[in-house]
């Protein structure tokens, strides 16, 4: 089916937008849900609307995406389309520089039909996403056949109304936005926590007054007094609501200025005032073994290792914050692990006749600022256990070959992933089964040997 629609949760109160996209990707997920077109399609088929180039929606990732835009007064979007990430990672292509408003679910609908036509595609489901089609008969063909689609109106379908006027989701957030209040908790005393906070997980709104607060969370895990104690804050501070974030985070919208310390007290209070939200100590991984019948290895045990690490370096430097780690427990990239600077997925390895954990690693990728690119696969396998070790080691190497600016995917570039490789190269020896070396046959998190265990999962299956 078209599976939940995702956006940019900065939607409405970022700067730059041409308009708030929220309303139309609501109304696109009004069109398709139990849309009988789209009730049996070789495959899910995702959706993303952005608000802005800077793409933080990464629409590049999905079957289709939406980039809205304005011509001559006319509210439109750019569409993209044939991305998406597991098995033949791809970034999106362009399918229309311009569609209006009244327009883009129809064009939409063609490309859902194509999809739901290509028969070839259902005799084998792990290829059987948009990306394989259109990466067989190219963008152009795939762009033809959209138009043709709608030209041949098969059955009429193209003469239904479009509009997506009825369908559209308004919600007044500044209308219920919290009311000033006459006084406010002020700080004093050491201000270095709240202020490393605010610089890091608090963005001014366009609208004069307002903030937004990037709440982090940690692994994604929240416990019931944590989602209590957000609820709370929501209804105190931010008019009821939240935006989810791609990160596994939360976006606090509507805040007013004046309150960001109460809110921050009271973040600490659930324990969740981390700073750094969106920086190399905000580590992103899919469950992994944890939940997962597909996964291999604990990307969460993962996380949590390589966040302490990182941690425990207590980094400075403002370019090595901004690199992205990201990790899943399998191949299929549920944990992004495609698109971060460096990146890792599960895998097995077998010494002795025992098996432990190990990781493919994936560096230079990239979603920031609307350059997507898919990471370069680094010739190594890392046993699960030396990872952190790694990454602090490449952190290394970065920091002591940049130029003066340099970020860290145009070092990669420059010196190439074999100075990587050879950095961790006695890494990735696990050594023999001895009891002095059982740890590295036991994955992150876990108390038993590993052993690969794997099933059936996702997709009604």
């Amino acid at each position: 089916t078209v599976r939940n629609v995702t956006g940019d949760p900065w939607a409405g109160v970022c700067e730059n937008e041409p308009f708030d996209p929220t309303p139309y990707g609501a109304a696109f997920a009004r069109w398709w849900l139990r849309n009988p077109l789209s009730q049996l399609l070789p495959r899910k088929f995702k959706v993303a609307f952005t608000s802005t180039d800077e793409d933080i929606a990464i629409t590049g990732i999905h079957d289709l995406g939406f980039f809205p835009r304005i011509e001559n007064g006319v509210k439109g979007f750019k569409m993209v389309t044939g991305g998406g990430l597991s098995i033949l990672p791809r970034n999106a292509m362009v399918l229309k520089e311009f569609v209006p408003v009244d327009e883009y679910l129809k064009v939409s609908e063609a490309v859902v039909r194509l999809f739901e036509k290509a028969d070839e595609l259902r005799k084998n489901r792990s290829k059987a996403r948009l990306k394989f089609y259109i990466d067989r008969i190219g963008i152009e063909e795939f762009r033809r056949l959209v138009d043709l689609e709608i030209e041949t109106n098969e059955d009429g379908w193209a003469d239904k109304d479009f509009r997506p006027d009825r369908l559209l989701y308004f919600d007044d957030e500044e209308g219920t936005a919290p009311a000033k209040k006459d006084t406010y908790l002020s700080a004093n005393g050491d201000m270095r926590q709240f202020s490393a906070f605010v610089s890091t997980n608090v963005k001014a709104q366009r609208q004069q007054g307002f903030s937004t607060v990037e709440v982090k969370v940690t692994r994604g895990d929240l416990n019931p007094e944590q989602f209590r104690g957000l609820a709370q804050i929501m209804r105190e501070y931010a008019g009821g609501r939240a935006r989810a974030h791609l990160k596994q985070n939360f976006v606090l919208r509507w805040v007013r200025d004046e309150s960001l310390y109460e809110v921050w007290k009271a973040l600490q209070a659930i324990d969740l005032a981390d700073a750094g939200a969106n920086t190399i100590t905000d580590v992103l991984s899919c469950p992994g073994t944890d939940s997962c019948k597909m996964g291999i290895t604990s990307s969460m045990g993962l996380n949590r290792a390589i966040q302490e690490r990182v941690e425990l370096m207590e980094i400075t430097d403002p370019l090595t914050k901004k690199i992205h780690i990201n990790m899943s427990g399998c191949p299929n990239s549920c944990g992004q692990h495609h698109i971060a600077n460096i990146g890792f997925h599960g895998a097995s390895m077998k010494v002795d006749g025992h098996q432990l954990p190990a990781y493919h690693v994936f560096m230079g990728g990239n979603y920031d600022d609307g350059n997507m690119r898919i990471g370069s696969q680094l010739k190594l396998r890392l046993p699960a256990k030396r990872a952190p070790e790694a990454v602090e080691r490449w952190l290394k190497v970065y920091e002591s070959n940049r130029t003066e600016g340099e970020v860290f995917n145009a070092t990669f570039d420059r010196i190439g992933q074999k100075v990587y490789e050879e950095a961790v190269q006695d890494l990735t020896f696990p050594g023999e089964f001895t009891e002095d070396n059982q740890a590295t046959f036991i994955d992150w998190g876990k108390l038993d040997l590993y052993m690969l265990q794997r099933g059936e999962g996702e997709c009604a299956v």
